[in-house]
């Protein structure tokens, strides 16, 4: 029992929050490339990602392994993103930090999706029973691939309105505005 709940039902609320957070994680992604900060997508996507790594450190393990890991640089990679987007709100190069860490902590989920499904897919299992045949890896690095042009469009593209503008401090920037 984890929270009251069996293990399959448990495992079900995981999965389904982890869905969650990679289908808003994607919207709030592309409306980064249109400058839409889109609050409320972003504040789902920000708490069922979190949860995410949180419920997975509930499912019961002998000892720390890679899912643990991917679940600890999530968070981590979070706090850069709550930062960014709440507490300096995308003010300078929190605007940067915040795109990049959220699509770093979606391509994070969508690496353990990969992951899940050769596992539990069993056409694709067959392609990688161990997890490290070249079908996987294949697949893995387009994912990686897409992640990295993907967080370079979120970068170069996300400037919303109502951004905080931080004026520059030299003499040329003072006389331009005064």
């Amino acid at each position: 029992m984890l929270l009251g709940m069996s293990l399959a039902t448990f495992t079900l609320v995981h999965v389904i929050i982890s869905l969650v957070g990679i289908a808003t994680g994607l919207i709030v992604m592309a409306g980064m490339w249109s400058s839409n900060k889109m609050p409320g997508m972003t504040a789902l996507f920000l708490v069922t990602t979190i949860l995410t790594s949180v419920t997975g450190f509930m499912f019961p393990f002998k000892g720390f392994g890679p899912p643990h890991a991917v679940g600890v640089i999530s968070l981590i990679v979070l706090v850069f993103t709550l930062l960014g987007y709440y507490t300096f709100r995308l003010a300078g190069r929190w605007r940067a930090i915040y795109a990049s860490t959220a699509v770093f902590a979606l391509y994070l989920n969508v690496f353990v999706l990969v992951v899940q499904m050769f596992q539990k897919i069993p056409a694709l299992n067959q392609l990688a029973p161990k997890g490290n045949e070249p079908p996987f890896a294949i697949t893995q690095g387009i994912v990686l691939v897409l992640f990295v042009v993907a967080g370079w469009q979120s970068v170069k593209k996300f400037h919303p309105v109502g951004e905080i503008a931080v004026v520059p401090r030299s003499g040329a920037a003072a006389t331009k505005l005064g």
